[in-house]
C-alpha cells in the first residue's frame, strides 16, 4: 500500500515538473518570437504576466507603455530611461529577447523589434519609430557620433554629437542593419540585410549595400 502512494507521488510530481517546463517553454517562446501574441490563445496565457513585467518596468526607469496590448519580452532585455531619456512605447508593439534600448525612444503603434535589436537615442531628438514598421534581429541604430577631428585627442574624450533618427511608418528593415546618426527614413521604404545606412532614403525607396544604396522602388 506504500508503495502505491509513494508511485502516486512520484507520478503527480513528474505530472507538474512536465507541466512547468511546458509552460516556461511556451513562455520562452514567445519571448523570441513575441508576434505570436497576435494570436489570441497565447496571449491569454501571458496577459497576466506581461502585465506585472511592465509595470516594473514603468516603475524603475521613465518607461511609458501605452495601451494593453503590447508583448516585451522579460527575458533579456534591457530598457534604459533616465530621466530626460524617456521611453514611450505605444500600443500593440513587440519587443523580443536580447533587445536594448537606451531612450530617448518613441515606438508608434504595432512597431516590432526582433531579437537583440539594439537603440541607443543619445542626447538629442533620439529615436522615433512610426506605426507598423518592422525591424530585423541584430540591427543597431545609435542617434548619436563621437568627434574624431582633433588628432590630439584620444577619441573617447572628445564631444559627441547627437542629431536623432526618424523612421517613418510600415518600414521594413532587415537583419544586421547598421543605421547612422542623423538619418532620415521615410515611410514605407525598405531596407536590405546588413546595409548600411548613412544618407537618408526617402519614402518607398528600396535600400541595400555598404553604404546603403538605392536598389528600387516599391511598386515599381
Amino acid at each position: 500500500m506504500m508503495k502505491m502512494k509513494e508511485m502516486n507521488n512520484n507520478n503527480s510530481n513528474d505530472s507538474d515538473n512536465t507541466s512547468s517546463l511546458y509552460y516556461e517553454q511556451c513562455f520562452h517562446r514567445l519571448n523570441h518570437m513575441p508576434w505570436l501574441y497576435d494570436i489570441e490563445k497565447h496571449k491569454m496565457f501571458a496577459k497576466e504576466r506581461q502585465k506585472k513585467w511592465q509595470e516594473k518596468l514603468m516603475q524603475m526607469e521613465t518607461i511609458e507603455i501605452k495601451g494593453e496590448d503590447t508583448y516585451i519580452s522579460d527575458e533579456n532585455v534591457h530598457i534604459f530611461a533616465e530621466r530626460g531619456r524617456k521611453v514611450v512605447i505605444e500600443n500593440n508593439c513587440r519587443i523580443a529577447s536580447g533587445c536594448f534600448i537606451h531612450g530617448p525612444c518613441v515606438l508608434e503603434e504595432n512597431v516590432g523589434l526582433n531579437q537583440s535589436v539594439h537603440m541607443d537615442g543619445g542626447s538629442g531628438k533620439g529615436i522615433h519609430i512610426g506605426c507598423d514598421t518592422r525591424i530585423g534581429p541584430s540591427t543597431s541604430i545609435f542617434a548619436f557620433n563621437h568627434s574624431f577631428d582633433d588628432l590630439t585627442t584620444p577619441v573617447r574624450l572628445q564631444k559627441v554629437k547627437s542629431k536623432g533618427v526618424t523612421i517613418g511608418r510600415d518600414v521594413w528593415i532587415g537583419a544586421n542593419v547598421s543605421i547612422v546618426d542623423g538619418v532620415t527614413i521615410g515611410s514605407h521604404a525598405v531596407v536590405g540585410i546588413a546595409s548600411v545606412v548613412t544618407k537618408d532614403i526617402p519614402e518607398y525607396e528600396i535600400w541595400a549595400g555598404n553604404p546603403a544604396k538605392k536598389i528600387g522602388k516599391r511598386g515599381d
